[in-house]
């Protein structure tokens, strides 16, 4: 028996994070091939931890998407709470622990919380478990101790964020949610959704469960037909919301940057109002038949101050060697050609909005980026580059690295290798190839290759060290896994 399949281990956090990691499949995916097989196993799962009568209870909000799943969610959880109410709030993935996963009333949850929900749903499995029915991999694992946490924090409300797709998502095992809400979509997990939008959102709409009211955001057609369809095949009341008025908040920005947060912002009210009602608290809110209509102080105060790490987030670095101001990262998660250009208009803005604010600083703009290989580079630096050009951004230097996350076990704080001997950069020179054709330069002319993100980061620290009147300005940005990377380096 392995370490962790022995019930007589100490139960601390780290090996809690080992056990977890264990359950991280080696294999890519293969495609939707019995999807629908490993789905149903999350019923016997339930059945094992007791838990199938427990979450039938939970009054849930379920949302799918592409792009602002996870915004929509926060927003949502944030007016909740806001309300008073006690709130489960489960996103992915996690930047730098995974306890990010699992918030009670805004706050992530505790280790010593962690630890002994962890076990209590480890220990279960492992002894039940067997080669018909195998451990949960790892995202089926979290969706349960996720159901496990907020059962039994006895949570108000769960709003749960879909992994991946929608159909046969592990928190797809939910089979009356009060409300759903699909938000933005696009082209994504392509070998595992389908190769059209139609497919996509077919996927997605798996969410609707027949006489559950269901809410999107403006769609293209090929989308929203699909969307449409599933919701008559239901009788489903589906509602598209248009982006929030920006003067319904007095004055105030929304919690998450970017104009882009106003649709998912819209998107939250309308979950929220309608599960108010379904539970009973319809007079706890200002409800007029239309989502621009007159918001409550609790959903005005949880729009402001709703918080996401990772997305259109800035940073400024504290160092004693370096001028404050002086360096601050942009972080964005962005991964896909649609939020790729958001990201970069977020930026743009960003930037030249502080800039107007100091104009005798010499501001200089730095990319670092790194993308999963199933991305399509030719698909995300050009709509970066390009949006970002449109608004007069221009990078005097583009860093490209591999992912820190790989030498690292699950939310450990154990650091990677100071130096890997046999760093394979091969992904990372072709995405500097691609960027060099964008500028029409010769490699190595305005971008670079590091071996490790410590060394680029170091290297981005000393050029702010010794030009002190330069403020360095540096987006982060391609993939969740590199953001929560850089967030580690900077915080220490």
């Amino acid at each position: 028996m392995t370490m962790c399949g022995s019930l007589t281990m100490k139960s601390s956090y780290e090996e809690a994070v080992s056990c977890l990691s264990s359950l991280i499949t080696s294999s890519r995916r293969t495609g939707a091939s019995n999807l629908e097989d490993r789905f149903n196993l999350m019923f016997h799962y339930l059945k094992m931890l007791d838990l199938d009568d427990s979450i039938s209870q939970l009054k849930v909000i379920h949302v799918a998407g592409t792009k602002g799943k996870g915004s929509t969610c926060t927003f949502s959880e944030s007016i909740l709470r806001c309300y008073g109410f006690r709130t489960g709030l489960f996103t992915s993935p996690h930047l730098m622990d995974v306890r990010e996963r699992f918030r009670i009333d805004g706050v992530e949850i505790s280790e010593e919380k962690f630890v002994k929900y962890f076990w209590w749903c480890w220990k279960i499995l492992q002894e039940k478990t067997d080669d018909k029915i195998p451990m949960p991999t790892y995202f089926r694992f979290l969706a349960l101790l996720a159901f496990k946490i907020f059962t039994a924090e006895k949570v108000d409300v769960a709003v749960l964020e879909v992994g991946l797709g929608g159909k046969y998502d592990a928190t797809n095992v939910v089979e009356a949610p009060i409300v759903c809400g699909i938000s933005s979509l696009g082209y994504d997990h392509m070998d595992i959704l389908g190769s059209t939008l139609n497919e996509i959102a077919g996927a997605k709409a798996g969410i609707f469960k027949k006489g559950v009211a269901a809410y999107t955001v403006p769609q293209p057609a090929a989308a929203m037909s699909a969307l449409e369809h599933r919701a008559s095949e239901l009788g489903v009341f589906l509602k598209v919301v248009q982006p929030l008025d920006e003067t319904s908040l007095k004055g105030q920005p929304l919690g998450l940057q970017g104009d882009h947060q106003l649709i998912n912002a819209a998107l939250a009210v309308a979950l929220v109002r309608t599960w108010l009602q379904k539970t009973g608290h319809g007079d706890l809110i200002s409800l007029d038949g239309s989502n621009n209509g007159p918001l409550s102080e609790q959903v005005k105060r949880g729009l402001t101050t709703a918080s996401l790490q990772g997305r259109a987030q800035r940073v400024q670095l504290q160092d004693d060697d370096i001028s404050p101001g002086n360096l601050v990262f942009y972080l964005d998660g962005a991964h896909t050609p649609e939020s790729m250009e958001i990201c970069a208009r977020w930026f743009s803005h960003a930037v030249k909005e502080e800039n107007q604010r100091q104009p005798l600083k010499d501001c200089r703009q730095v990319l670092v980026f790194n993308c999963m290989s199933v991305r399509d580079p030719e698909l995300l630096l050009p709509r970066l580059f390009g949006a970002c050009a449109h608004q007069g951004v221009q990078f005097s230097k583009a860093i490209f690295v591999p992912n820190q996350s790989q030498y690292n076990k699950l939310g450990s704080i154990i650091a990677p290798p100071p130096q890997p001997q046999k760093a394979d950069l091969t992904w990372q020179l072709a995405l500097q190839q691609v960027w060099e054709e964008l500028l029409h330069s010769d490699k190595g002319e305005r971008s670079s290759v590091f071996r490790s993100l410590p060394e680029a980061v170091n290297c981005i620290k000393e050029m702010a060290r010794q030009n002190k009147s330069t403020h360095c300005q540096v987006l982060v940005t391609g993939s969740l896994h590199l953001v929560g990377d850089i967030l580690r380096l900077i915080k220490k």
